[in-house]
């Protein structure tokens, strides 16, 4: 995952976001691709954080670690697909 990250923080990549994908040409063409990737990067490194934050939970035994990843996860997850999908922040 933390390739994936990587990949789409330097701006390429448009072809493994799954909805961008699907968009017809004429559509894909009315989108900045570059900044739609490193946004959905910067977002693949906070899941990335709250994963590990799952991993550590479980290597120390504390459920509060699980409980702040999960919120973590919970809230990038519907924060970063609302500020893609309001306004028109990635059209050309």
């Amino acid at each position: 995952m933390e390739i994936f990250a990587i990949i789409l923080s330097r701006g390429k990549g448009g072809f493994l976001l799954a909805s961008y994908n699907n968009f017809p040409e004429s559509e894909k063409e009315q989108y900045d691709e570059v900044a739609l990737c490193k946004f959905m990067g910067k977002m693949m490194y906070g899941i990335c954080l709250s994963f590990l934050l799952f991993a550590l939970s479980s290597l120390f035994e504390m459920k509060i670690l699980f409980n702040v990843g999960l919120i973590l996860l919970i809230a990038i997850v519907i924060l970063g697909t609302w500020y893609v999908y309001t306004d028109d922040r990635f059209k050309k």
